[in-house]
Parts: C-alpha cells; structure tokens; sequence
C-alpha cells in the first residue's frame, strides 16, 4: 500500500531531493527515529547530497544513493561522500520497510553502520529488510506524486560499472562508451521545506504540479516573480510559466503556443495536492 506524505504527523520535517528526473519530497519521521533524522539532515544542511547520484537500482527492490558524487576535473570522477560518523540502528517494527519508505543502508553484519546512504524501498520488503542486520531504520516516507520520479528512475536500464557501481542506473547511455555525468541520475540540491501548514494555497499547488509533471516543470530551476497581476514560477530549463491570477492557475510555454492558457481553478487543484499530501 501507497504511504503518503499526509499520513505522517504534519508537523514533520519536510525535504526535497532535486533530482535530474524530478523531485523526490519525503516527510521525515522526526519523533519516531530521530537520530537518524538528525544524521541525514546534517548532510542536507552540509551541502553534501549535492551532485550526489544514484549508484544502485535493483528490480522491484530500491534505489538507492547518498554515498557517490560525480567530480568534474578530478581524475577519479567519483568520488564518496565524507562520513559524519556512524548511527545508533533505530528499527521499530512499527516502521517497516514498505513501498515508499526511505531507509539507511548500511555495512552487512553491523547493525549501526550507516551514515550517509539511504534507499527508497520500491515494494513490500519488510520480509527481508526487517529482519536482518537488526533491521534497516524507516527514517522517511515519500509523497504519492514523487513516487513517480522514484518509479521512473527505478524503471532505467542498470548497468555493470565495476564494484560499487555494478548495478547503476544510466539514461541515454549507448554501450561500449564511457558513461559520463549526463547518463547518471544525480541530485541537484536537497533542501528542508517549509512545513505545508506555513505555505499558502498556491505554493502547495505549485510544489504539487513540480512533484507531478517534472517532464514539464523542473523544480530544481524554478525562480518566483510577480508581473500583470500573476503570481508565478518560471522554470528556465523548459522556459515554461505556471502562475496564479484571480484564483484561477495559467501557463504559458512561449515555444509552443504564445498565449496564457487556463489549467484550472486554484480550489479544484489545492484539492488534487491536499489528496496527494501537499
């Protein structure tokens, strides 16, 4: 079953992974493991996840990243991630590993090994996860619309780049060439949200249609204006516009079609998004 964002507490820690192919938002589970949520928000706050990239995609099992980051000019080009010390194990069989659960990983035989890697658990795999190692502490959810990005990426043909990348998920990479950074699935920026509560009706809109369409909209390129009565969100890598007029939600994509065309009405989207957790 489907966990979302609306059915952990809403006061909850909120953070967006942008990623090449979209937003992941997760809805931290502050109260329940909180050292862990500390662990991985030091390496939010620190930067560190930034041109971090997925390095592990396994069938209808996870996907995982937060150790490797790609290095222009280095000569090793990959590079891990500096540890900030390793976690107390925080299971809780009250926290399974479900589908759309975010949990550490972390060394075989050490049950409080992790640091910086996590994964997103792509089906049910409490049978296993639960009941190994001590089992793999649920630190977050992720939102039903991200769950898409999840399945998009999970869904990339993997490859075998030699240990630690021998199951790495690649796009529009054509055998026998060197993978280079475009062909990875990297993470732009992780960033702490503000709670839902705090943000107005059209900002958990917005969020919502970047998190649902980022073939469209990409939100790690997203500037706020305000011009002719709209409040907006222009999306440079697509140069695109989503905005806000007289409670009604416009766009405009000049290389398609020069007109502001309607999407619809604030109401009928805010209820979409409150559906979905935004």
């Amino acid at each position: 079953m489907m966990l979302a964002l609306g059915q952990a507490q809403a006061e909850n820690t909120i953070v967006r992974v942008h990623t090449s192919l979209g937003p992941i938002d997760m809805q931290l589970l502050d109260d329940e493991a909180p050292r862990t949520v500390a662990n991985f928000l030091a390496y939010v706050n620190g930067g560190d996840y930034e041109s971090v990239f997925f390095h592990r995609s396994v069938h209808n099992f996870v996907i995982q990243a937060g150790g490797f980051r790609w290095m222009a000019g280095s000569a090793n080009c990959c590079q891990p991630v500096t540890s900030r010390g390793k976690v107390q194990n925080e299971f809780a069989a009250t926290r399974s590993n479900l589908r759309g659960t975010v949990a550490m990983a972390k060394v075989g035989s050490d049950p409080d090994s992790a640091t910086s890697q996590w994964f997103v658990n792509l089906a049910d795999n409490s049978a296993n996860l639960d009941k190994q190692n001590g089992g793999f502490t649920v630190f977050a959810r992720v939102s039903e619309p991200s769950m898409a990005v999840v399945d998009r990426i999970a869904a990339l043909t993997v490859v075998n780049a030699g240990s630690p990348y021998n199951e790495l998920p690649v796009t529009g990479w054509k055998p026998l060439t060197p993978i280079e950074r475009n062909n990875l699935v990297s993470i732009r920026r992780a960033e702490i949200v503000p709670p839902r509560a705090q943000l107005s009706d059209a900002e958990r809109v917005f969020d919502y249609l970047e998190a649902a369409f980022p073939q469209y909209i990409d939100s790690s390129s997203s500037v706020r204006g305000e011009a002719d009565g709209y409040s907006y969100r222009y999306y440079s890598g697509s140069n695109a516009y989503v905005g806000l007029k007289d409670d009604k939600l416009w766009y405009l994509v000049p290389a398609i079609d020069s007109n502001i065309n309607l999407l619809g009405t604030l109401a009928e989207w805010l209820a979409i998004a409150q559906a979905a957790g935004y």
